[in-house]
This record gives structure tokens, sequence and C-alpha cells, in this order.
């Protein structure tokens, strides 16, 4: 069997690729591509968060959303609870599941840099708002239902404290 033809059609098309403007990357994406996909990934209103706040308007809490005044932004605060809400996504966040344990190959020091740095400013925050009074309670993507499920049973909990 001969290699050698396979060969020289990958470096062609490697040449062609590189001429066009694309980096080498895992992936065939060019850069204006692939900044365009990454400006997509939403911060706030991600379609976890929604379903976590559906959730709780559900059951009949009420809720501020994204309470700039408090460390780390938190994505619900339920103020007459003193609790605040993260719904995190577990590759961005570090979470020790499949999805946020698998680190991009391809330029390591940047993201091993960007995501250990999110997993101190998230550690830093939850902190700062625990010395500050609040409850802090993450979810995660990974397991999202039984996160709100979770949620919902304490905070029928302590309502039912909160009436006694």
């Amino acid at each position: 069997m001969d290699v050698r033809p396979v060969a020289c059609y990958y470096l062609m098309s490697l040449k062609t690729y590189e001429s066009e403007g694309y980096k080498k990357m895992a992936d065939r994406i060019s850069s204006v591509a692939r900044s365009k996909n990454m400006a997509a990934v939403r911060a706030k209103n991600t379609t976890p968060e929604i379903y976590v706040r559906k959730a709780l308007f559900k059951a009949g809490c009420r809720y501020r959303l994204h309470y700039k005044t408090l460390p780390g932004s938190p994505d619900i605060v339920l103020p007459k609870f003193r609790l605040v809400v993260f719904v995190n996504g577990c590759f961005w966040h570090g979470h020790k599941c499949l999805r946020g344990l698998n680190r991009p190959a391809s330029n390591k020091a940047f993201w091993n840099q960007k995501l250990d740095s999110n997993i101190i400013r998230d550690q830093r925050n939850r902190k700062e708002l625990r010395r500050s009074g609040w409850k802090v309670r993450t979810i995660w993507t990974c397991s999202l239902e039984q996160g709100c499920r979770n949620l919902l049973n304490e905070l029928a909990a302590l309502s039912a404290a909160l009436s006694d």
C-alpha cells in the first residue's frame, strides 16, 4: 500500500489551508470564525440559568438577577433567604465532572491559566459572600435537574423555618 499520495495531498491541503488565513489548530475554523463563536458564549441568561429561574418562579420564589453589588455578581439572589445561586458551566468553572476536567489540547498555557483563574476567582467570591452572611449554592450544568430539586427543597425548609 502506497501512503505517499495521501501524505502529498495532506501537505498540499495544509499549504492551502494556511494560505487562506487559517491558523494551524486542532479544528478547521478560521480565526475570524473562532472569534465569532467564542463571542457568542454568553455570561448571562444562559439556558441552564433560565431553567433554574423558571423552576424558582413556578415554586413561588421571587429573586433578583445578576446583583452587581455582591461579589461575583451572582446569577440569582434570593434576599428573603440571604441566599445566592451561581449556575455554572462545567467547562468554564472547572467542575470535577467529565466536561469540567477536559481542557483544550491546543494553546494549553492560555487555557490552563484562563480556567485556573476562573476557579480561583469563584473560590474568592464564594468566600467573600459567606463572610458577609450569604448562603452560597452552585448548580452545575451536568446535574441541573438534581441541583434544582435540592435548591427547591432547601428553600421550602427555609421558608417553613421563617414562618414558624
